[in-house]
């Protein structure tokens, strides 16, 4: 059942079409469909919401996707508009800081404004900045774009969790659920492949110009088929100054967190260019420690005035009384937990089966397939194992599966390794990623009052954007810490190499995360190193390989972490439930 106090806007399809008694939601509810009520309109306003399910689905598809088909395009990017690596990364690290930045603000003005609306607006915003991204010729109109995007994404992403978790009660929810957490788990995966094919095939435009017919048609069909929805928000007043603090506190905590590894955490290692100022690499201090400190300022200001706001019975971004349902905190923990091991992994995979097994940008992207492939597959049946075990403990059975794929990638895949073989590891992976993912969602929202949707769904998304920003800086430094051991070591084997020689190629490995392997693998014997080219670049390659498996391990560890929330999770659901 729909919480009483839920009320809904035009189109209004009545009551009935949600399943509740006619007249139950109050506010002069009417019903403009034109069937006749019963059995008829029964059917009708279900085919009706699962169809607006696709519809939601297809947004949630069209940003996560951007989210990764960006960095497979990078090289061909860099190379047309001269962007250097400062600006190459700000083109690839600037959406995910905008999108986390403003998730819990674009959730609340759901709650208020209308899910429908917000959805509206954040395809247009998206579409619009998808336009400017391809007509793009600097590398500051590029950001400019990604940052419009970026908007555009944090508008969309909660309303479509918070829609779901409105509109969705019963068997049905287990499904929406499903279908919500494979989309989100699968698309990320599909993304490099999406990027390679479109940037190889046609030009990278392509990467931005997809997303304008595809956001035509989620226009159309968000007005058919999504109900608007909204919370009864009684407290007075705009809370702009959560908002400003939201804003700075998780934009300078992701910003730190993404920009850590290529600008220094604390000691610079590189110039910070932003729209033609330098931030140089003799200043004193790295910009990155000074960004994390000004966003951990701000989310605790931002915490302190929230509560300050709740107290006096005004309207706030984020209401704490939500970390007061122990299913929605250890839920959040658990997803915290497995976002960190998941896109560390996906930030780790890449830079691997590319550089260390000598394969195409589109073959990684065919690699890496199977993970979405796997996870479309398990997160479109979960709600079968759903009914018969629970939702908590098929979060266990997901995690338990990632585990065991994350360790079988660690120990068995070297860089000689059969991309076949490797594509049924992460298959399986990606079986135990549907799993997890598609009941997570659902079991970390099922105690939150649909009033709430917008905020429940903004702060766990925002939790997960957070997760994604650390596991690509921790893993990242684990990969990293494993370069300058296991680079040096594989390096000394190579007979008649001279030591410099053999620093500066380690070097330039580290500094590239690998990037100068296939450089070396592709000259041959006819390179500068003569005879000892094949043979430093199978050193190399190995090396990478060891510092990836041990990074791989890492990523492991936090999903055994996650496990262990899930395990108190279950424990908090079961309790609920009794």
């Amino acid at each position: 059942m729909v919480d009483t106090d839920q009320t809904f806007d035009t189109p209004k399809l009545g009551a009935e079409s949600l399943g509740i008694p006619s007249g139950a939601l109050g506010g002069g509810m009417t019903d403009n469909v034109g069937v006749s009520s019963g059995a008829e309109a029964e059917t009708h306003s279900g085919r009706r919401r699962w169809i607006g399910l696709g519809v939601l689905a297809g947004a949630l598809s069209m940003i996560v996707l951007d989210g990764t088909i960006v960095g497979v395009a990078l090289p061909v990017l860099i190379d047309e508009l001269q962007l250097d690596l400062s600006d190459a990364q700000w083109v690839n690290g600037i959406y995910s800081v905008v999108f986390a930045a403003l998730l819990l603000t674009a959730g609340r003005l759901g709650d208020r404004l209308g899910r429908r609306r917000m959805l509206v607006v954040g395809i247009l915003v998206f579409m619009a900045g998808s336009l400017l991204a391809a007509l793009s010729g600097t590398a500051v109109s590029l950001i400019l774009a990604r940052v419009v995007q970026g908007v555009g994404g944090a508008l969309i992403l909660p309303t479509t969790l918070s829609t779901v978790n409105a509109t969705f009660r019963g068997r049905d929810r287990a499904v929406a659920f499903g279908v919500w957490g494979a989309v989100i788990s699968g698309m990320a995966a599909f993304g490099p492949l999406l990027g390679g094919w479109l940037t190889t095939a046609f030009s990278w435009q392509w990467i931005f110009i997809v997303n304008l017919p595809i956001g035509a048609i989620l226009l159309v069909g968000a007005f058919l088929t999504v109900d608007e929805t909204r919370a009864v928000i009684t407290a007075r007043g705009l809370d702009v100054d959560g908002l400003l603090l939201s804003v700075i506190g998780f934009g300078g905590l992701v910003f730190a967190m993404i920009e850590g590894r290529s600008l220094g955490w604390w000691a610079p290692i590189a110039d910070f260019k932003v729209f033609g100022w330098v931030w140089p690499q003799t200043a004193p201090l790295s910009p990155v420690p000074i960004a994390g400190i000004i966003g951990i300022i701000g989310i605790v200001l931002f915490i302190l005035w929230e509560r300050h706001r709740a107290k006096n019975g005004r309207s706030a971004i984020l209401d704490l009384q939500l970390f007061t349902v122990p299913t929605f905190t250890w839920g959040n923990l658990t997803a915290l937990c497995v976002a960190i091991g998941e896109f560390g992994l996906l930030f780790v995979l890449p830079l691997f089966i590319v550089n260390a097994m000598g394969l195409t940008t589109l073959g990684a992207g065919l690699v890496l397939a199977a993970m979405g492939v796997g996870a479309f597959l398990s997160g479109a049946s979960a709600r079968h194992l759903s009914e018969r075990m629970g939702a908590p403990n098929v979060v266990l059975l997901g995690l338990g599966i990632e585990v065991v794929g994350v360790a079988l990638t660690a120990l068995l895949l070297g860089a000689g390794i059969s991309p076949w073989i490797l594509a049924i590891v992460l298959a399986i992976y990606g079986v135990g990623l549907g799993l997890a993912s598609a009941q997570l969602t659902g079991t970390v929202l099922a105690d939150i009052p649909p009033d709430e949707s917008g905020q429940g769904s903004a702060t766990q998304s925002t939790v997960r954007q957070i997760g994604s920003a650390l596991g690509t800086a921790l893993i990242g430094a684990v990969l990293a810490a494993g370069l300058a051991t296991a680079l040096p070591a594989r390096m000394d084997a190579v007979a008649g190499l001279p030591s410099e020689s053999a620093s500066q190629i380690v070097e330039a490995t580290e500094l590239s995360a690998g990037g100068t392997i296939a450089q070396i693998r592709g000259e041959g014997t006819t390179g500068k190193l003569g005879e000892s080219g094949p043979a430093v670049a199978q050193a190399l390659s190995d090396g990478l390989a060891d510092a990836s498996r041990l990074a791989r391990f890492a990523a492991g560890g936090f999903l055994l972490l996650g496990f262990g929330a899930a395990l108190q999770l279950r424990a908090r659901a079961r309790r609920s439930a009794n």
